[in-house]
Protein backbone atom coordinates (compact mmCIF):
# COMPACT_ATOMS: atom_id res chain seq x y z
CA UNK A 1 0.00 0.00 0.00
CA UNK A 2 1.51 3.09 -1.03
CA UNK A 3 1.27 6.21 1.31
CA UNK A 4 2.08 9.84 0.56
CA UNK A 5 2.63 12.71 3.37
CA UNK A 6 2.90 16.23 3.31
CA UNK A 7 4.73 18.21 5.94
CA UNK A 8 1.96 21.10 5.53
CA UNK A 9 3.43 25.14 5.23
CA UNK A 10 1.87 28.20 4.22
CA UNK A 11 4.81 28.80 1.49
CA UNK A 12 4.97 25.08 0.07
CA UNK A 13 4.38 21.39 0.72
CA UNK A 14 7.18 18.55 1.38
CA UNK A 15 6.06 15.48 -0.12
CA UNK A 16 7.34 11.38 0.78
CA UNK A 17 6.10 8.87 -0.92
CA UNK A 18 6.25 4.80 0.66
CA UNK A 19 7.48 2.07 -1.56
CA UNK A 20 4.77 0.10 -2.74
CA UNK A 21 4.61 -2.03 0.27
CA UNK A 22 4.56 0.78 2.41
CA UNK A 23 7.73 -0.12 4.34
CA UNK A 24 9.88 2.73 3.04
CA UNK A 25 9.56 6.02 2.85
CA UNK A 26 11.48 8.07 0.12
CA UNK A 27 11.19 12.13 -0.25
CA UNK A 28 9.36 12.87 -3.00
CA UNK A 29 9.92 16.33 -3.46
CA UNK A 30 8.76 20.05 -2.50
CA UNK A 31 5.79 21.53 -4.10
CA UNK A 32 4.95 25.48 -3.76
CA UNK A 33 1.77 26.61 -2.65
CA UNK A 34 -0.01 27.86 -5.20
CA UNK A 35 -4.29 28.52 -3.91
CA UNK A 36 -5.32 25.74 -1.92
CA UNK A 37 -7.31 24.94 -4.62
CA UNK A 38 -4.26 24.08 -6.93
CA UNK A 39 -2.84 22.19 -4.32
CA UNK A 40 -5.46 19.85 -3.59
CA UNK A 41 -5.82 19.38 -7.71
CA UNK A 42 -1.74 18.76 -7.88
CA UNK A 43 -2.21 16.23 -5.10
CA UNK A 44 -5.26 14.52 -5.80
CA UNK A 45 -3.38 14.01 -9.46
CA UNK A 46 -0.52 12.63 -7.47
CA UNK A 47 -2.11 10.46 -5.83
CA UNK A 48 -4.01 8.84 -8.83
CA UNK A 49 -0.31 9.07 -10.91
CA UNK A 50 1.41 7.25 -8.43
CA UNK A 51 -1.70 4.97 -6.84
CA UNK A 52 -1.84 5.99 -3.63
CA UNK A 53 -4.09 4.25 -1.09
CA UNK A 54 -3.62 6.43 2.00
CA UNK A 55 -2.38 10.08 2.75
CA UNK A 56 -0.66 11.43 5.74
CA UNK A 57 -0.79 15.20 7.30
CA UNK A 58 2.12 16.66 9.63
CA UNK A 59 0.61 18.28 12.57
CA UNK A 60 2.23 21.16 13.51
CA UNK A 61 1.57 21.05 17.62
CA UNK A 62 3.25 23.40 20.08
CA UNK A 63 6.28 21.89 21.71
CA UNK A 64 3.64 21.27 24.68
CA UNK A 65 1.26 18.83 22.38
CA UNK A 66 -0.84 22.03 22.04
CA UNK A 67 -2.66 23.01 18.64
CA UNK A 68 -1.86 25.75 16.86
CA UNK A 69 -2.87 28.24 14.47
CA UNK A 70 -0.64 26.34 12.14
CA UNK A 71 -1.99 23.06 13.47
CA UNK A 72 -5.71 24.26 12.57
CA UNK A 73 -4.85 25.02 9.55
CA UNK A 74 -3.14 21.60 8.54
CA UNK A 75 -5.67 19.82 9.84
CA UNK A 76 -8.49 21.96 7.56
CA UNK A 77 -6.04 21.30 4.81
CA UNK A 78 -6.09 17.91 5.15
CA UNK A 79 -9.78 17.27 5.80
CA UNK A 80 -10.32 18.80 2.06
CA UNK A 81 -7.60 16.60 0.87
CA UNK A 82 -9.37 13.60 2.52
CA UNK A 83 -12.69 15.14 0.61
CA UNK A 84 -10.70 16.15 -2.92
CA UNK A 85 -9.10 12.29 -3.07
CA UNK A 86 -12.03 10.07 -1.30
CA UNK A 87 -9.07 8.78 0.84
CA UNK A 88 -8.88 8.62 4.67
CA UNK A 89 -5.84 11.23 6.00
CA UNK A 90 -3.99 10.26 9.25
CA UNK A 91 -2.43 13.18 10.68
CA UNK A 92 1.27 12.93 12.73
CA UNK A 93 2.89 14.61 14.89
CA UNK A 94 5.25 16.78 13.52
CA UNK A 95 7.15 17.98 16.08
CA UNK A 96 10.68 18.24 15.92
CA UNK A 97 10.80 16.68 12.50
CA UNK A 98 12.64 20.00 10.39
CA UNK A 99 15.30 19.23 13.32
CA UNK A 100 15.62 15.39 12.27
CA UNK A 101 15.35 16.07 8.62
CA UNK A 102 18.35 18.99 8.98
CA UNK A 103 20.44 16.58 10.69
CA UNK A 104 19.88 13.50 8.08
CA UNK A 105 20.91 16.36 5.52
CA UNK A 106 23.50 17.05 7.35
CA UNK A 107 25.13 13.58 7.51
CA UNK A 108 24.28 12.54 4.25
CA UNK A 109 27.07 15.45 3.28
CA UNK A 110 24.59 17.80 1.37
CA UNK A 111 25.93 21.46 1.48
CA UNK A 112 23.86 24.06 2.49
CA UNK A 113 21.82 25.77 -0.18
CA UNK A 114 20.96 21.64 -1.53
CA UNK A 115 19.83 20.99 2.63
CA UNK A 116 17.19 24.17 2.16
CA UNK A 117 15.78 23.53 -1.09
CA UNK A 118 15.25 19.25 0.13
CA UNK A 119 14.23 20.18 4.00
CA UNK A 120 10.87 19.85 3.54
CA UNK A 121 10.60 16.58 1.62
CA UNK A 122 13.43 15.22 3.87
CA UNK A 123 10.70 16.34 6.42
CA UNK A 124 7.63 14.93 5.16
CA UNK A 125 9.85 11.41 4.83
CA UNK A 126 10.47 11.71 8.59
CA UNK A 127 6.47 12.42 9.14
CA UNK A 128 5.92 9.01 6.85
CA UNK A 129 8.71 6.94 8.55
CA UNK A 130 6.68 7.74 12.12
CA UNK A 131 3.77 6.61 10.43
CA UNK A 132 4.74 3.70 8.85
CA UNK A 133 6.43 2.38 12.29
CA UNK A 134 3.28 3.29 14.00
CA UNK A 135 1.06 1.18 11.64
CA UNK A 136 3.29 -1.87 11.91
CA UNK A 137 3.14 -2.47 15.42
CA UNK A 138 -0.65 -0.77 16.30
CA UNK A 139 -3.14 0.14 13.94
CA UNK A 140 -3.38 4.27 13.68
CA UNK A 141 -6.45 5.76 15.49
CA UNK A 142 -5.60 9.75 14.37
CA UNK A 143 -7.30 9.80 10.58
CA UNK A 144 -10.17 11.86 9.45
CA UNK A 145 -12.82 9.53 6.85
CA UNK A 146 -13.60 11.01 3.31
CA UNK A 147 -16.50 13.29 2.85
CA UNK A 148 -19.42 11.30 1.70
Amino acid sequence: MRVLAVDFGTKKLGLALSDPLGRMALPRGVMPRSSEERDLAELARLVAEEGVAALVVGLPLSLGGEETPSSRRALDFGRKLAARTGLAVHFVDERLTSSEAKARLRESGARAKKTKARLDAEAAAVILESFLAERRTAAPTDATEPAS
